[in-house]
């Protein structure tokens, strides 16, 4: 088991290959806890790919993943009751209710009490309306809020949310992101998120993980990142990661 002053997340020497292409190259990285911490990176860079070895949905090639303390491959079944993720990209099934959804993961869980908890997370994210609507009738806004509850049934010691604002407007946006803060405050939780929207990462994360070519190409701090770069802010930072080349990164390093 971990104690407070261990990594929950502790990646080493992760790799993924399809076929001879590296989604992800030999990374290391350690997750704190009780912090933010972003996984960014372009369409391609891995992170997809990381997010599903650490949940256990895809074996690593090679590499060690611990997560609250627990070998992820050998014993992935006693750190995933304390995990939950989310994604607008990953559906629900379309055909149960919002509360049938609801009630089905609950049980997964294997939680107490589930009538009152899926009652309390539906006043929290404002869902109540929705229950008893099929869930594939939703907007693709309504269904990120779902799946946000979703993620929440088990008050998960780690939270793992890949685009937890997408297609919401800006005021629901910036409601989830007060959730999230509050949620992290209240409960001490750790989360990683994989997001685009990088002003939603300067506000929320602590720590960054920049990604390219499965690779973790830079990390530290929003902050630290700016600085380092000398940007105006994060998206300047993302881009210029993004864009710039073997060659690129040699003249920075001389």
């Amino acid at each position: 088991m971990s104690d407070s002053s261990s990594p929950i997340i502790e990646v080493r020497g992760l790799t993924k290959l399809f076929d001879d292409v590296h989604a992800v190259d030999g990374i290391d990285f350690s997750v704190s806890a009780g912090s933010v911490t972003a996984l960014l990176g372009g369409n391609g860079a891995g992170k997809t790919t990381t997010l599903s070895m650490l949940l256990g949905l895809l074996l690593p090639d090679a590499g060690d993943i611990r997560i609250l303390g627990e070998d992820m491959v050998a014993h992935r079944h006693r750190a995933l009751p304390r995990m939950n993720f989310s994604s607008p990209y990953v559906d629900l099934p379309a055909r149960l209710k919002v509360r049938e959804n609801l009630t089905v993961y609950a049980n997964l869980y294997g939680l107490d009490r589930i009538p009152d908890r899926i009652a309390t997370l539906a006043e929290e994210l404002d869902i109540a309306k929705l229950m008893a609507r099929r869930t594939g009738s939703l907007s693709a806004g309504q269904k990120t809020r779902v799946a946000l509850a979703k993620a929440m049934l088990n008050q998960p010691a780690l939270l793992l949310l890949d685009e937890p604002t997408a297609s919401l407007d800006p005021d629901t946006g910036d409601w989830v992101r007060s959730y999230l803060e509050n949620y992290r405050a209240r409960t001490g939780a750790t989360i990683l998120l994989a997001s685009h929207n990088m002003a939603e990462v300067e506000r929320l994360c602590d720590h960054v993980l920049m990604m390219k070519e499965g690779r973790i190409e830079d990390e530290g701090s929003p902050r630290q990142l700016i600085d380092r770069y000398g940007r105006q802010n994060l998206e300047e930072v993302f881009l210029h990661i993004a864009r710039r080349t073997a060659a690129d990164r040699q003249k920075e390093a001389s």
